[in-house]
């Protein structure tokens, strides 16, 4: 399948990313690519190890004569998130993606492209295989599940990794280099919420949200773009007056994704369906004008559920559940002042789900201070202790601080100039990047992020300008060939050993 992908430039790289299209990879389900990559060294006669959580390193020793320049390391994550439309049946663990080329972007049919970071990945791969590359030492560093937790990167093996040089290959914006970014942690709350029978003169109905563009729950965090959870909850908040009681609900399906649906089943009184359709109309006209040249697929509607429900919470257990819904941070919560245009802290209510009174949520923090992370934790904890909750926080990263002396930095500045005519963007991300944990297991590496334009990720509506793959791969090899005529240390005896360690 795709075999359409093996026409387009550069067309080592899109060989290889035709392989990871090929071969599902949603979070925790990286194996079979694992596998297959290590077939692939083996072919070529590379070294590959993995650390005790199964991250994959493959290794090219250096080009002769080039035996001392610093270690390369070439990083990128196997896992995608797997997103897709709710009228599209896709099974991410069996089924491969389906791509096409449209107006000189690359998209996937009804589901996430995964060019986060396949392309990165696949960059990695075709540069080990370029003997025509002058080149250093080379590792290449594939992690596990980083965009479920980050678990790769936070188990990754201390004392392993060789090279001095990290080029992250996971941004998503041409013309741009990443030198910071936000740490973050997972917040979940969960509860076992108090529940009764439906009773008579109660009629069971389905209240949906659906149409939003969704979008990472970093990079898009400041667009303005809809967040089904938070827009559903006003949607319950309009009809609880009317007597409304929540039976289930299911909005979200990644916590670093921005929710595109959600969906209720909620009970009501029947004297009140009228008043209660009028105000689910009259919402809708609402959300629209607010999301006006932002959103403007939104649908809100009101029908008759297929079949009532055993149970529903009880009147005031809704109640209490749906205001701290309403209240519950959600957004742009800071924007830095050290860096202009730069978002400090967020977060994104990502998943939430009811079902037989039993409460989950998992909101994903982001921020660039590590207390504002902890202090937002902190009031979900006070919040939804209020209502008998127990929250936890899980998955938590350091960001990555900036080095703009950076050695790294400016070669790739005078590359980019050189080479495309203008100065990149020097920048710093809302989003996490492996970074800044990378850096605090192995302090001293000199690294940067940068890929080609991507847009749409963690979304169905997922793409890649083909036109800066071509750029992202002149540029990485040009800075791999760079590197390979710095000096590195000194041999260390007289076998010529290197002291790298």
């Amino acid at each position: 399948m795709n075999a359409h992908l093996e026409q387009l430039s550069p067309r080592p790289l899109w060989r290889h990313f035709r392989t990871l299209c090929n071969t599902p990879r949603p979070s925790g389900h990286e194996a079979a690519l694992v596998a297959t990559l290590e077939r692939w060294a083996d072919g070529l006669g590379l070294a590959h190890d993995r650390d005790a959580f199964g991250n994959l390193r493959i290794r090219k020793p250096a080009t002769p004569g080039h035996e001392h320049a610093p270690g390369v390391i070439l990083q990128g994550h196997l896992d995608m998130v797997a997103q897709a439309n709710a009228d599209h049946p896709h099974d991410f663990t069996r089924d491969p993606i389906d791509t096409h080329v449209v107006d000189g972007w690359l998209h996937a049919r009804h589901t996430t492209l995964g060019a986060d970071n396949g392309l990165g990945v696949a960059a990695a791969l075709a540069i080990l295989e370029d003997d025509s590359l002058v080149h250093g030492p080379l590792e290449a560093l594939f992690t596990l599940e980083e965009e479920s937790s980050m678990g790769g990167a936070l188990n990754l093996a201390e004392g392993w990794l060789e090279g001095r040089v990290l080029l992250n290959l996971d941004s998503e914006d041409r013309g741009q280099v990443y030198v910071g970014c936000a740490g973050g942690a997972d917040v979940i709350v969960d509860a076992q919420l108090p529940t009764a029978p439906p009773a008579d003169g109660e009629a069971a109905f389905s209240l949906a949200l659906t149409g939003l563009s969704g979008g990472h729950s970093g990079i898009d965090i400041h667009k303005g773009r809809g967040n089904a959870n938070r827009l559903l909850v006003r949607a319950l908040r309009a009809l609880e007056p009317l007597g409304a009681r929540l039976a289930d609900y299911h909005g979200g399906t990644l916590r670093n994704a921005l929710p595109r649906e959600a969906f209720a089943t909620l009970l009501l009184p029947k004297e009140e369906l009228a008043d209660a359709r009028a105000r689910v109309a009259a919402l809708a006209d609402e959300l629209r004008a607010e999301l006006a040249g932002v959103d403007e697929g939104l649908a809100l509607s009101l029908t008759p559920a297929d079949a009532p429900p055993d149970e529903a919470l009880t009147a005031e257990a809704s109640h209490l559940l749906v205001r701290a819904l309403h209240v519950a941070p959600c957004g742009v919560e800071r924007m830095s002042v050290a860096l202009p245009g730069v978002v400090e802290t967020s977060n994104n209510l990502g998943v939430v789900s009811l079902s037989a009174g039993r409460f989950h949520l998992c909101a994903l923090v982001r921020s660039l201070r590590d207390s504002a992370t902890a202090d937002i934790a902190d009031r979900f904890r006070a919040l939804f202790e209020l209502i008998g909750a127990r929250t936890r926080v899980e998955n938590a990263y350091p960001g990555w601080t900036p080095n703009p002396a950076s050695p790294l930095l400016a070669r790739f500045r005078r590359l980019h100039a050189e080479r495309l005519g203008q100065d990149p963007e020097v920048k710093v991300i809302h989003a996490g990047l492996e970074c800044g944990i990378l850096g605090g297991k192995y302090p001293g590496l000199d690294m940067i992020s940068f890929g080609p334009q991507i847009r749409g990720a963690h979304s169905p509506d997922e793409r890649v300008e083909l036109a800066s793959v071509e750029e992202f791969w002149s540029l990485l090899r040009a800075l791999v060939e760079e590197l390979a005529a710095v000096d590195g240390e000194a041999p260390a005896g007289a076998d010529g050993a290197s002291g790298r360690r």
